[in-house]
């Protein structure tokens, strides 16, 4: 079989999503020059960190991490186009499984009961095809152990993309447009809040401040990169 394997790699080479060169046997998705050359922050290893910071006097969260620096024309930026713009979902799988190996190391990130991405409105979803939080999500829930919950945090109206807003009109845009099904299923637990990039935090926010009305929920925020 890996003879075999070896063979069809020399005609259909798979190739690394970050630089585009050929992987080697034992390479996924990213080859090991381009996932040691990732801007890691290490945020998850200290809780006054950066993330946590932007959340200060918004709302209350337990820990916030990014795992990533995000460089305008870096290699990361490159991803994420490729995980949210060109339907690479295995990028997404990828970023949230190496981010979710750091977390289960980290003392902060031992007591996450469940993963919940932010949601995309179902007419964004269905255009895309997919939502980018929900493959970070998955990734991590290998890494990690943990169950994802799906549905229960919706976005209850579809608003303008967040791009090329300022911080103000960031918070205007998502203020209130989440809401929660079936909180008997969050109910009690301490969620890891999932997205991709974190830049205002307005998003987030307002996810949690939905997530926060049901009785004994605390959260936990990880996002793939910020910006």
């Amino acid at each position: 079989m890996m003879l075999f394997d070896d063979l069809v790699s020399i005609f259909y080479p798979r190739l690394c999503a970050g630089c585009n060169i050929p992987l080697v046997r034992g390479e996924e998705v990213l080859c090991l020059n381009c996932l040691a050359d990732l801007p890691r922050t290490n945020y998850h290893l200290n809780m006054e960190n950066p993330v946590f910071q932007i959340f200060i006097g918004r709302v209350r969260i337990e820990q916030a991490t990014s795992y990533c620096r995000f460089d305008k024309g870096g290699r990361l930026q490159h991803l994420l186009h490729q995980l949210k713009y060109k339907g690479n979902r295995e990028v997404g799988r990828k970023m949230g499984s190496v981010m979710g190996f750091d977390l289960v190391q980290s003392n902060l990130y031992q007591d996450i009961d469940a993963i919940i991405p932010v949601p995309l409105h179902p007419k964004k979803e269905k255009k895309r095809g997919f939502n980018q939080s929900v493959e970070i999500c998955k990734g991590l829930s290998e890494s990690m152990h943990r169950p994802i919950v799906l549905g229960s945090l919706i976005r209850e109206i579809h608003s303008a993309t967040q791009t090329r807003k300022g911080r103000f009109e960031r918070w205007e845009n998502v203020s209130g447009i989440f809401g929660i099904k079936n909180e008997i299923l969050l109910t009690g637990k301490h969620l890891l809040l999932v997205d991709d990039v974190v830049t205002t935090g307005a998003t987030l926010e307002a996810c949690c401040g939905a997530l926060l009305g049901i009785p004994g929920v605390k959260v936990s925020i990880a996002t793939v990169a910020c910006a």
